[in-house]
C-alpha cells in the first residue's frame, strides 16, 4: 500500500476530510447513546428503576447530539465540490452511523415501558445482548479511527470483527426469545420484551451495516 493512499485520499477534497472527522465525533456520540442504553439495563436489573429512566433520557439526548453532528455532515456534503459517485458513498456512510444511534433510541423507548421485573433468566440475556451492543459499537469507532489515520489494514480487521459480533448478537437474540417465550408474563410484558429483543438485534445490524460502508471506502482508497 503506498504511504499517499487512505480512506481520504481517492476523494481528495477538503470537504471529505471534514466529513470524515465529523464522523469520528458521530461514532463518538453513537457509543455515548449504547453506553446509556447498558446503564439503563443495569439499573433496571438493579431495580433502580428511577436510574433506568435517568439512563434513557440521557440516550435520547445523546440520539438528538448525533442528529446535529448528522445534518452537520449533510450540508457540508451538499455544498461541497465532491464529485457525486464521491458524495453519495459519503452519504450512504453517514446516514448508516446515524440509524445507529436512531435504533439505539427506540430500544430505550421500548426499555422505558417495561416496568414489571421480567425473570432472571430473561434480564440476564438482555444484559449479554447489550453487552454484544457495546463492544460492536466501539469496535467500529476504532475501525472508523483507523481508517481516518491511513491504516486500512487494522480498519478491515476491525470491521471483520464487527460482523463476527453481529453473527453473535444473532445468535442471541434466539436465546433471548426463548427465554421470554418461556417465561411466565403479562400479555403486555411479553410483547414488549419480545420487541425489546428484537430492537437490541437490530442495533447491531445497523453497526454492520456501517462497516460495511467503512469496507467499501477502503476499498476504493486501495
Amino acid at each position: 500500500m503506498k504511504g499517499a493512499q487512505n480512506i481520504l485520499g481517492w476523494l481528495g477534497m477538503e470537504e471529505a476530510r471534514s466529513v470524515m472527522h465529523d464522523a469520528e465525533q458521530h461514532i463518538l456520540e453513537t457509543c455515548k447513546t449504547v453506553t446509556c442504553l447498558s446503564e439503563a439495563v443495569a439499573a433496571f436489573l438493579a431495580g433502580d428503576l428511577n436510574g433506568k429512566m435517568v439512563a434513557i433520557q440521557r440516550v435520547k439526548e445523546s440520539e438528538r447530539s448525533a442528529d446535529k453532528l448528522l445534518w452537520k455532515m449533510i450540508e457540508e456534503l451538499s455544498e461541497g465540490l465532491l464529485l457525486p459517485p464521491d458524495r453519495e458513498d459519503l452519504l450512504r456512510f453517514v446516514t448508516a452511523l446515524d440509524k445507529i444511534a436512531d435504533t439505539t433510541n427506540k430500544a430505550a423507548r421500548i426499555l422505558a415501558f417495561i416496568e414489571n421485573r421480567p425473570p432472571d433468566e430473561v434480564l440476564r440475556n438482555i444484559a449479554v445482548s447489550v453487552q454484544l451492543i457495546v463492544k460492536a459499537a466501539e469496535t467500529l469507532r476504532s475501525s472508523i479511527h483507523a481508517a481516518v489515520h491511513n491504516d486500512i489494514r487494522q480498519a478491515l480487521a476491525l470491521c471483520a470483527e464487527v460482523e463476527r459480533y453481529e453473527h453473535e448478537a444473532d445468535d442471541q437474540k434466539r436465546v433471548l426469545i426463548a427465554a421470554v417465550l418461556h417465561a411466565k408474563l403479562e400479555a403486555a410484558d411479553l410483547l414488549l420484551t419480545y420487541n425489546l429483543a428484537e430492537a437490541l438485534e437490530s442495533i447491531t445490524d445497523r453497526i454492520d451495516t456501517a462497516a460495511d460502508h467503512i469496507k467499501r471506502l477502503n476499498v476504493k482508497a486501495k
